[in-house]
């Protein structure tokens, strides 16, 4: 098992080690596991104390955490936390996630075996392997999980012990949550809080009952180079010319992308790397995504930043909690624990079913205030390439990067438009969260639609406006500048019904 390429790619960021060609946990590690299963940790000092058992069994001494970590898991377990609720995670909870650290190398053995059965048709009849690996940038590649996997991964997360020092070099994210923790003791907020109330709440459900399903990651490139075989990186002139007719847009002024009931594919269009700041402070659109379904997170153990044309898509996490609280103050109010609902469609990708099914993209690119270049929209349409071609799967999406990232929501919106359309999506349900930038919105959209303009008519318009702002011609957004009558005091235009 030592010797296969998929497990070398990964092994020095996993903690186990290897012995015997087969991974396994050290004798000290075991002992403190096996306290931990056994009940005999009560508190959240003693908890933290186990941690840092743990790490020095496994020779993590040497790579400090957050310096108020041990201070952040004590806050929480034994302050935030009510008695009743206290006992129950140290009595039930913790125990399990103890057990369930001791099976991680049968898990990890299993899961390489078990991958042998589980590789798929690639190119030329060539077999793909699915097996947990480095899915490096420019390497497009798929791994699936089983969501008990997951659940031993994030629970080494919440104990801190994947190794860390080298993951800056090959741009991996924080994977460890002792920043999350440190941070609730350095600046308490209770959106920090309820963060990790929602991470406490998918331990408590999986410590329950184990979900059985798998989750599929994969990384997609579009090359750069023209070939016959591959969807290559466009230029403008491809879609200057592109005969596409637009899809159909849907506004939704209120309501979140992750409650959506169309079976659409749910985007992430922000961070180049996964998840955001979902393991610091963060705690906007990304980070409450992943924090309402924690498997995303295990992503962030080996896919590195995304480039300029690369998405990452995510098939079959669960969602665990939810959420309420207004959008630009989110994680307000309560949390509470949701039920396992998979969506009516079953959906087929790669040869793996799955019941549930969510896509997180993501992009580096930001949009600059007056300046629309080429490689800005072809990320979006690598997103949304996520399943075949002429499907009836939609794309659910919203403001994505014009929040800390600063991007123009109007140029935005367009953008995603435009992508979409092109990669043959049969509609976009939009969620503008009320912003007044795009008040007008479903007005103009209906206009543009009312217009049968394509894709190619569409991009033209933007980088006319894109010019005209870049010369200072125009100062007013992209909506207002196509279609200036509708802001005129009030007036408003008869639209066609184009039910």
């Amino acid at each position: 098992m030592e010797e296969r390429e998929e497990l070398q790619s990964i092994l020095a960021y996993l903690p186990v080690v290897m012995r015997c060609s087969s991974p396994f946990w050290p004798s000290q590690a075991v002992e403190t596991l096996r306290e931990l299963g056994g009940g005999r940790v009560n508190s959240g000092h003693h908890f933290f104390q186990a941690i840092s058992d743990l790490r020095n069994a496994l020779s993590l001494s040497s790579e400090p955490l957050a310096p108020s970590a041990p201070h952040g898991y004590a806050l929480f377990f034994d302050e935030v936390m009510s008695g009743e609720e206290s006992s129950k995670w140290f009595q039930e909870v913790l125990p399990a996630l103890g057990n369930l650290l001791l099976r991680l190398p049968s898990l990890l053995e299993s899961h390489y075996q078990n991958t042998d059965n589980m590789a798929i048709d690639g190119e030329a009849g060539a077999m793909l392997t699915t097996a947990l690996r480095l899915l490096d940038s420019q390497q497009p590649g798929i791994v699936f999980l089983t969501q008990e996997l997951i659940a031993a991964l994030l629970s080494c997360s919440l104990f801190c012990l994947f190794p860390v020092s080298d993951r800056p070099v090959i741009h991996l994210p924080m994977i460890n949550f002792d920043v999350l923790f440190g941070s609730l003791y350095d600046d308490y907020s209770q959106k920090q809080e309820n963060k990790i109330w929602c991470i406490v709440h998918y331990f408590q459900r999986i410590s329950s009952e184990m979900p059985k399903g798998i989750v599929s990651f994969e990384r997609k490139v579009l090359p750069f180079k023209n070939d016959s075989i591959h969807i290559s990186y466009p230029d403008a002139n491809f879609w200057s010319t592109s005969a596409i007719p637009l899809c159909r847009f849907e506004v939704h002024s209120s309501g979140l992308i992750e409650d959506q009931s169309s079976g659409a594919v749910e985007v992430d269009f922000a961070n180049k790397y996964l998840g955001g700041g979902a393991l610091g402070r963060g705690c906007v659109q990304e980070e409450i995504r992943f924090m309402v379904s924690p498997e995303l997170m295990v992503g962030m153990l080996f896919l590195p930043a995304m480039a300029d044309n690369e998405a990452i898509e995510i098939v079959g996490v669960e969602r665990f909690s939810s959420y309420t609280g207004e959008i630009n103050k989110a994680f307000c109010g309560f949390l509470y624990q949701c039920k396992y609902q998979p969506y009516q469609k079953i959906l087929q990708e790669n040869g793996c079913t799955s019941a549930l099914f969510y896509a997180a993209t993501s992009t580096s690119m930001e949009t600059d205030e007056g300046e629309i270049s080429n490689h800005k929209i072809t990320n979006s349409q690598n997103d949304y390439h996520g399943m075949d071609q002429g499907n009836n799967i939609g794309v659910a999406t919203g403001n994505w990067g014009c929040g800390a990232f600063g991007g123009d929501p109007e140029v935005k919106t367009i953008i995603q438009w435009l992508a979409a359309s092109q990669a043959l999506r049969p509609f976009i349900a939009y969620y503008t969260f009320g912003l007044e930038a795009l008040q007008s919105l479903d007005e103009v959209a209906h206009w543009i639609l009312s217009q049968r303009w394509t894709v190619g008519d569409l991009w033209n318009m933007l980088i006319e406006y894109s010019i005209n702002r870049s010369k200072g011609e125009t100062n007013v957004g992209f909506l207002q500048w196509l279609l200036p009558s509708i802001y005129g005091h009030g007036a408003r235009m008869d639209l066609p019904n184009l039910a």
